[in-house]
């Protein structure tokens, strides 16, 4: 990553990176990084990333349609999730949907744009670990090129205002 951030430079205004995803506290982070926004005069991108399990089903069109039905449901989701940010600050994300290897995804959405000075994730709060994606993002955390912010699954709204 070289890409110089540029958030707070003139001409420009920072951006929370949100991923929306099917895990129940989605919403947690949509409405840390919604509040964050509003607060700080920014914006919110939310990513959705599609994971095709078995791209060797390319006889028949199975991929073709197997892609489809993913990008349907991504942006299903990104309309929940966008429909939720407006709601809570009256604002309109930014929407991306891409394919493949979350990590490699999430570094390349944040490379493309220097605005997004912020990563906000939920964490699970279950006894089965904080998630996925985070247990990844732990692992690169010292050498990702913006700070990461995430927030407890189980915090309610009234406590993330408090917050943010």
């Amino acid at each position: 990553m070289t890409t110089q951030r540029r958030s707070y430079e003139t001409g420009h205004k920072p951006k929370c990176l949100v991923i929306v995803d099917d895990t129940a506290e989605w919403d947690r982070a949509v409405y840390y990084a919604s509040r964050w926004a509003l607060r700080a005069g920014g914006g919110v991108v939310m990513l959705r990333i599609i994971e095709l399990e078995d791209q060797n089903q390319q006889w028949l069109g199975v991929a073709d349609i197997m892609r489809a039905e993913a990008e349907e449901a991504a942006n299903e989701a990104l309309d929940r999730a966008s429909g939720r940010a407006n709601g809570i600050a009256a604002i309109t994300p930014e929407r991306v949907i891409r394919e493949g290897d979350p990590t490699e995804q999430i570094l390349d959405v944040i490379d493309k744009d220097s605005d997004i000075a912020m990563l906000v994730l939920a964490a699970n709060p279950g006894p089965e670990g904080p998630g996925p994606l985070i247990t990844t993002m732990a692992q690169a955390v010292g050498s990702f090129p913006i700070p990461i912010t995430i927030v407890s699954g189980d915090l309610s709204d009234a406590e993330i205002d408090a917050l943010s």
